[in-house]
């Protein structure tokens, strides 16, 4: 960023270089969801078991979140990103050697210690380089590298069938280690000039935070003295709950519900959503940084707009017996789905100081996913016990809706340019 405002390339090559790591982080997180049946007939374990799997992962991945976010603020962005993306990388290479349940209960908690450093480091790193102008739409190419990870998830049980479950697991696993090689040489953290508060938090008084040193107690202080970070905070654990149930249990559930085969179950529960999905952070991401510019609640309406149509057609996803519905349903979902990731983290740079924004965010993560985490379980002993998945979808699609509404009531301190 240059002092006169304008976005500099390397800003945009930054959004690239994490694209791919965003690409990766949920492509390796998703591989084990799409090869339900082949990973069962290795292993031994029950639906619940299977499911515990992620939820340990999110469980994990969730209390050191705030953690990894308080790292990136404290020390290095970069260092911690490229620690983290080494890291999980080398345990998904492990993952495909495992011959246990419980070897693989522990390489799922592994991979969520490595990967709750990313997201935070990663998304306030690419807001150091983008200002309110260009906020929202280098926040949604990058969770698009998101999407592009869960839509190749999908592929996993293509590669199962076709190669062996375990040999997803050492092709990824192997191309992040070295990428984490190539990204300690490429990525750089941002300017200095970037370093001081760019947000005057008005709820948040009395921190004794200095320059150059961020202590845990003004982090918490400063966050959780802010009603509208607790109105996030609430927002996203209710779509935490629901977006965590969709990634883990729709291929199983699309594949009992329309009698589809492994491999089609599995691209069609990423695919529709995803693409739809990609479409939604680019759109949601453009819409928002204009309406932000003449109102300053403009990121806020977006996600509300896209709940208010998305839930009910989720709900219509998990009810109707036509695939060509579900389609329609997921597709509708997948757009505000985006709507929501482009804007949720230029949102809490509305409500939240600059000094505490990886960590910020962390605590976001680590709400939503214990509970989607819990949700997956869940789900899982619904299963076990002969109950449809269809009836936990509609209660989260319900659920989504209304605390989409809640973001009427949190108030941004203003623009953050």
């Amino acid at each position: 960023m240059d002092t006169k405002g304008s976005i500099s390339k390397y800003a945009w090559i930054v959004v690239g270089l994490l694209w791919v790591v965003a690409m990766l982080n949920y492509l390796d997180r998703l591989l084990l969801t799409s090869m339900h049946d082949p990973i069962k007939e290795s292993i031994q374990m029950t639906d619940a078991q299977f499911g515990l799997l992620t939820s340990v992962f999110l469980w994990v991945y969730g209390f050191l979140s705030p953690f990894g976010g308080y790292f990136a603020d404290r020390y290095s962005r970069k260092l911690v990103i490229v620690f983290s993306v080494l890291i999980w990388s080398a345990v998904t290479l492990w993952t495909g050697f495992v011959t246990s349940f419980e070897e693989m209960l522990v390489a799922r908690a592994l991979m969520g210690i490595s990967e709750a450093c990313y997201i935070p480091a990663a998304l306030a790193l690419i807001t150091d380089y983008h200002k309110g102008r260009t906020r929202s739409l280098a926040t949604g190419l990058h969770v698009s590298g998101l999407y592009a990870g869960m839509a190749l998830g999908g592929i996993g049980g293509f590669i199962a069938e076709f190669w062996g479950w375990r040999y997803g697991f050492h092709l990824f696993g192997g191309f992040g280690v070295a990428y984490a090689v190539l990204l300690f040489f490429l990525l750089k953290n941002s300017p200095k000039e970037d370093e001081a508060p760019d947000v005057e938090v008005k709820e948040n008084k009395g921190s004794n935070n200095s320059e150059g040193h961020i202590g845990i107690v003004d982090s918490v202080r400063n966050l959780f003295g802010s009603r509208s970070f607790w109105i996030l905070l609430f927002y996203n654990a209710v779509l935490g709950m629901s977006f965590w149930l969709i990634n883990a249990w729709l291929p199983t559930f699309l594949k009992e519900q329309f009698n589809l085969g492994l491999g089609e179950a599995g691209v069609s529960a990423t695919g529709y959503i995803q693409v739809a999905s990609f479409v939604g952070v680019l759109v949601g991401g453009i819409l928002a940084d204009r309406w932000a510019r003449t109102n300053v609640r403009g990121r806020l309406y977006l996600p509300i707009i896209g709940f208010t149509l998305g839930a009910p057609c989720l709900y219509l996803m998990a009810t109707t017996g036509l695939f060509g519905v579900a389609i329609a349903g997921m597709i509708v979902f997948g757009l505000a789905r985006g709507f929501h990731d482009s804007n949720l983290m230029p949102i809490m740079c509305q409500v939240v100081d600059k000094r505490f924004r990886a960590t910020g965010y962390g605590v976001l993560n680590f709400l939503s996913t214990i509970t989607g985490g819990i949700m997956i379980y869940i789900g899982g002993a619904m299963k076990d016990a002969n109950f449809s998945l269809s009836f936990v979808f509609q209660i989260s699609a319900v659920g989504m809706l209304l605390a989409s509404w809640f973001l009427f009531a949190v108030k941004p301190t203003k623009n953050s340019d």
